[in-house]
């Protein structure tokens, strides 16, 4: 199965053009909505962001801003984000993005690395760690923050030999300078027509899960490819709204922003905190949201512990009518060939196995529809058409539990240095157990390979699992200031070494099942790929986070981060006395649960080897944090675990 080739060819070439497109066609439509200081959403149409991107370039072109240059933005997902970044793509220059969460050596590493005389800060904090050492960004001259700063950050700027503005006042001055000199506008759009789409948009820096953060440059071109197919992906309306919350400096939530505009659609900015999204939701009422597997799962999880809270009736009603829903939507599948093929299977054999259970369970189904479900897709704005996971695999029980309450998940992927969607579940037969088709306008092998690196570039057939290469107009142009890293993976034929492990199926869809240099050899020279373990781990309501261990080891181990609240219920429940937490979680009753849980999961009824059972595991009582076990994009940096737990590890593996 594929996406139809349908391309649109009435794109224009680079991204402030797109918006300025579509300001003309669509001005009254709501481009953006936005919390104001009393936390209301405001709502801006096409025309008059349109009008306020161009102001802004105007007073930017003024601090210096040019052809080339690169401005920094140091900012979470907000309104003046998208503003700000088209501001400096109309200027033809690029601008190098980071979020909030980030330390301020990364910050500064970044800025210089991207010869920054220019930066945007979310607020003084942002700012702060520029200023704990300004010696390592001597070329930064001018920032911009979008909070406004008080007297005292002013006067460290000033000191720092900085000069300091507040986003709002520059924008009124640009305002002004527009009103006074209607010229100027008409020199900002002949500058966005002499650009080209080959021109760099950005320098985005990876999360750094491996080492020091690479500067992916990506062209409005990397972008665009994809925007003129999106439309046969995403079965969008012109006035549909996306709710924003991932931070919009990582590529999958800056294509999103474009994805949006591109349909004609608007973005409505909120927070990935669970009550925050949910009030917002009811407010927005979005028809697509995108999250990593952690936003989808902290949902799920929100969704059962309030029912579980309710109690009595309610609870008994939602774990009933979920359990046979569940059961209904296997069946369902099975029955309409929703069954990923990486072995040959028999379509009519499904449907047999099937047809019954769908045909008995299909009112209870109804009923369950009525009483529980409805009243859960009411919690997400009641009209989501589709939402959309990237960033990291999907656990199994969190997918399902979507599917089943009909919320129609597609699960996606793709990279930084592919701008970034390589290929996503097709919403009209998505197939569970595959991050879907591959777009059209990118070319996708699964090859066979040897420490990470093709041995042939001849594809492998359905169903074997081999290392991913890609090839087409979204592949970046390299990595800032690298020549050499970026030749370790992206060959003069154009094709770009993932570093990903997947295979396709039948039907042409493709699963990852991991990344190469992540691969565990056991000293029985056994390969284990332990994303596929985590995955299956953390689908476990008692286990936050896994890390599977065991590289050049008898065996494998796992550092478990538990689930506070859960664990607690269970002392609760069953009686256990504890002095506190971290106590708790050595008590006899707690490590037979989690035992019972690690078996019960990595076992031969669930498809997993004798190899990649897990041995030992240890208990670990804080939540790992962005910034420190965690990357910005929210996936484990396993060097750095390896070196914080290190004590833990070598006890796991002691003989």
């Amino acid at each position: 199965m594929a996406f139809p080739v349908s391309v649109d060819n009435t794109l224009p070439k680079t991204l402030p053009l797109l918006f300025r497109q579509r300001a003309e066609r669509i001005p009254d439509t709501c481009s953006q909505a936005s919390k104001n200081k009393q936390g209301v959403y405001e709502y801006f149409s096409y025309k008059t962001v349109y009008s306020e991107i161009l102001a802004f370039a105007a007073v930017l072109k003024k601090l210096g801003c040019h052809k080339d240059s690169h401005v920094g933005i140091i900012s979470d997902n907000r309104r003046e984000w998208l503003i700000t970044d088209l501001a400096v793509l109309t200027l033809r220059g690029a601008d190098v993005p980071r979020g909030c969460d980030s330390m301020g050596t990364e910050i500064r590493y970044i800025l210089n690395t991207a010869d920054c005389e220019i930066s945007f800060f979310e607020n003084e904090r942002q700012l702060a760690k520029v200023l704990e050492n300004m010696a390592e960004v001597p070329q930064l001259k001018t920032v911009i923050l979008y909070d406004e700063p008080k007297e005292e950050t002013c006067a460290k700027a000033k000191e720092a030999g900085l000069n300091l503005y507040c986003f709002w006042n520059l924008l009124e001055e640009g305002k002004q300078m527009v009103a006074q000199d209607p010229s100027i506008i008409t020199a900002l759009e002949a500058d966005m027509d002499a650009a080209e789409d080959s021109e760099i948009a950005t320098l985005i820096f990876t999360s750094g899960t491996t080492g020091v953060p690479k500067g992916v440059m990506l062209s409005h071109r990397n972008f665009t490819a994809q925007l003129e197919i999106i439309h046969v992906c995403l079965p969008s309306h012109t006035g549909d709204m996306w709710l924003s919350i991932l931070p919009v400096w990582h590529s999958f939530e800056r294509a999103i922003q474009y994805i949006a505009i591109c349909l004609n659609t608007g973005l409505a900015y909120s927070k990935p905190v669970g009550s925050v999204m949910l009030a917002d939701m009811a407010v927005i009422k979005p028809q697509f949201m995108c999250g990593v597997p952690r936003v989808w799962e902290a949902l799920a999880t929100g969704v059962k512990r309030a029912m579980k809270k309710t109690g009595g009736a309610p609870y008994a009603l939602f774990r009933f009518f979920t359990w046979w829903g569940g059961m209904y939507t296997w069946a369902k599948e099975h029955v309409t060939g929703r069954v990923c093929q990486f072995k040959k299977r028999s379509r009519f054999c499904d449907f047999l196995i099937g047809i019954l259970p769908l045909i008995f369970l299909w009112p209870l189904y109804k009923l369950g529809d009525v009483l529980v479900f409805k009243k859960i897709r009411s919690k997400f704005g009641g009209q989501l058409i589709c939402t959309i996971s990237g960033g990291g695999a999907l656990q199994k029980d969190t997918d399902l539990f979507y599917r089943t309450v009909g919320v129609n998940i597609l699960e996606g992927y793709g990279m930084t240095e592919t701008a970034p969607v390589l290929s996503v579940r097709d919403w009209r037969k998505a197939r569970p157990g595959s991050v879907g088709p591959i777009l059209p306008c990118v070319e996708v092998r699964v090859v066979g390979e040897k420490d990470g690196v093709a041995v042939s570039m001849d594809p492998l057939p359905p169903g074997q699992q081999g290392l991913i290469y890609v090839k087409g107009d979204q592949v970046m142009k390299g990595y800032y200031k690298q020549p050499e890293l970026t030749k370790s993976i992206l060959g003069d034929d154009g094709w770009l070494n993932t570093g990903d492990l997947g295979m396709f199926s039948y039907d042409g869809e493709i699963k990852i099942t991991g990344r190469a240099k992540d691969t565990i050899v056991l000293l029985g020279g056994e390969n284990i790929e332990p994303l596929a373990l985590e995955s299956a781990l953390n689908g476990s309501q008692y286990i936050e986070t896994s890390v599977v261990l065991g590289q050049d080891k008898k065996y494998l181990a796992a550092l478990l981060v538990a689930d506070k609240v859960m664990v607690e219920s269970f002392a609760k429940e069953n009686s256990i006395q504890y002095d506190n937490y971290e106590a708790l979680l050595t008590t006899p009753e707690v490590q037979q649960l989690f035992t019972s849980e690690v078996e019960n999961i990595i076992n031969a009824k669930n498809g997993f080897k004798t190899c990649e059972r897990i041995f030992k595991f240890t208990l670990l009582p804080k939540s790992f944090s962005v910034g420190s076990e965690l990357s910005a994009k929210q996936e484990i940096i396993r060097p750095k675990i390896n070196q914080m737990y290190s004590a833990e590890i070598d006890r796991l593996f002691a003989d």
